[in-house]
């Protein structure tokens, strides 16, 4: 049985923030859930050191999640050798030697310090569900929102101890996971690449244990919001007077 009312749960959500994009559920399991499909995609011819999945990163699955439900395993993620190690699918030693890491090394992109700092999924799930959050069948463990700044803003004025956070992108899912942190990123170069994220979006993961916390929150700072506004423009009509 489901814990929260998760279609009613997503509603109240994206009508709070004025989302433009639907709510995804991430869902991590060792067991392959009742009634949802494979991800459809094919692997392409691997990379010189033998590399491949059936995006070219994990975020790509946030993307193509908006609209239908699916199961991946870890193979498919592992074009992306950081997505990889965040998501707990690989460790970083099994992927260093890999040319995409030796890349973004070389690149300076990130520093051996960084890689090693970043949070990962401590438990090596063999399946990781993604869809829409009205879709889900089970609780999920982590809920992820695309948002704007002012959406940003909202969400921060609400939870102001939360990170903000940069590249990978994705680390933000195990913050949520096994840190139990709501979590922001502005995105990174890689990611917003391989999703085609607009330069004005960022992404935000919330555990799914607090996503009800988060709904009643998000919905009492609307409040104030609409009121400091009519305050705002109120007093603004002062210095528009004789124009």
């Amino acid at each position: 049985m489901l814990s929260v009312d998760w279609e009613e749960a997503g509603k109240r959500v994206k009508q709070a923030l004025g989302l433009s994009h639907v709510p995804i559920a991430i869902t991590f399991s060792q067991e392959p859930p009742e009634d949802v499909p494979c991800h459809e995609g094919k692997m392409p011819e691997p990379s010189l050191d033998g590399h491949t999945g059936k995006v070219t990163a994990g975020c790509v699955f946030w993307i193509q999640s908006e609209e239908r439900t699916f199961l991946t395993n870890a193979t498919d993620h592992f074009n992306c050798s950081i997505g990889s190690v965040t998501h707990g699918l690989q460790t970083l030693e099994e992927v260093m030697q890999n040319e995409d890491v030796r890349g973004l090394l070389e690149s300076e992109w990130v520093t051996p310090k960084e890689a090693m700092e970043l949070p990962v999924i401590k438990t090596r799930y063999k399946f990781i569900t993604y869809g829409p959050i009205s879709q889900t069948n089970i609780d999920p463990d982590v809920i992820l929102l695309r948002l704007n700044a002012y959406q940003g803003m909202v969400l921060h004025d609400a939870f102001g101890d939360m990170p903000i956070v940069g590249k990978p992108q994705c680390h933000i899912i195990p913050l949520a996971k096994e840190h139990n942190q709501i979590a922001m990123s502005t995105g990174c170069t890689l990611s917003r690449i391989r999703t085609g994220m607009s330069p004005d979006e960022m992404t935000c993961a919330i555990p799914g244990s607090r996503f009800t916390e988060v709904v009643e929150k998000l919905e009492a700072r609307r409040e104030a919001n609409a009121r400091v506004a009519s305050y705002a423009n109120a007093d603004g009509r002062r210095f528009t007077k004789g124009l």
